[in-house]
């Protein structure tokens, strides 16, 4: 009996051992997310790079990509945008870049083109980017109406805009005065799950591209071969109808195909940790809802 004793305390150490190595193993061994996937937050570097992106979503079935302007900082955005969306017509989303926000003739024109083309999303308008030296207030009353239209029109707008106390402030008030408009924070603002839930929890007309957030950039998700951060994976797991994803390149060595393959590589293997509902609403139906795709 004692001997039969000794042998039950190893065994049931080892075999607990057993059943975590198998979870774990489990979790980290969940399958990359198979279905389709629209890139929310996307940039072109040059009128020719739209090639090299179609042929990588084709590899790896994303089915849609909004392209948008990159706040002004690039003249021909309109031209390139244009032309890559008459050119892949079932690929590409064409955003409407508006390049001076604080124009008092902004809104006005922002108007008449939007009933000329039925764009169906706006931006990227820059509200704070630090790295372009741009700090603007999104209550302006200039850009006070830009918002007013976006939201008559029913066209939601993509805004970056880097997040501190102050700016979380300034856009809550926005988000407050213009209910009916739809505002996109990309790359979730830099700004930590804690925050950003608690702005989704008032406003909700917001939501959140998860834009740049690979492991080419800081901060991440999760780096190329690591886990999804726990406190974001639990966050859109909790409230998976406010996100969306998109990978945000823009510069030219993120269309190289083999750089492509690596970032779609990860989003899928990144999504595939996610419920499969959850991933679903992240990767597609949510961007689908939002622009209208048939």
């Amino acid at each position: 009996m004692p001997g039969t004793i000794r042998m039950r305390a190893r065994v049931i150490p080892a075999l607990a051992g057993i059943v975590v190595l198998a979870l774990s193993g489990t979790v980290a061994g969940a399958a990359d997310y198979k279905g389709p996937i629209i890139d929310a937050h996307a940039h072109l570097p040059n009128a020719g790079a739209i090639d090299t992106y179609v042929d990588a979503m084709k590899r790896h079935n994303i089915v849609k990509v909004v392209l948008l302007g990159v706040g002004g900082v690039q003249k021909q955005d309109q031209a390139w945008i244009t032309a890559a969306a008459r050119k892949h017509p079932s690929r590409v989303i064409p955003g409407l870049p508006l390049p001076d926000p604080l124009s008092d003739a902004t809104a006005e024109k922002l108007e008449a083109v939007l009933a000329k083309t039925g764009a169906r999303v706006i931006g990227e308008v820059h509200i704070r980017h630090i790295a372009q030296k741009i700090d603007r207030d999104p209550g302006d009353p200039a850009f006070a109406r830009v918002l007013d239209v976006a939201g008559k029109r029913g066209v939601p707008i993509v805004i970056h805009d880097e997040l501190g106390e102050r700016t979380i402030t300034a856009l809550a008030a926005a988000l407050a005065d213009h209910r009916n408009t739809t505002l996109i924070l990309a790359h979730a603002g830099g700004a930590t799950p804690a925050q950003i839930q608690s702005l989704l929890g008032k406003h909700g007309n917001l939501l959140v591209d998860l834009s740049g957030m690979h492991f080419q950039r800081t901060p991440s998700l999760a780096l190329e071969s690591g886990r999804f951060d726990p406190t974001w994976k639990q966050l859109i797991q909790k409230m998976p109808e406010r996100f969306l994803f998109g990978l945000d390149v823009w510069a030219p060595r993120f269309f190289e195909p083999a750089m492509l393959d690596r970032l779609m590589t990860w989003t899928r293997r990144v999504l595939g940790e996610l419920r499969r509902d959850v991933a679903e609403r992240v990767a597609y139906r949510n961007a689908a809802t939002l622009f209208n795709v048939e």
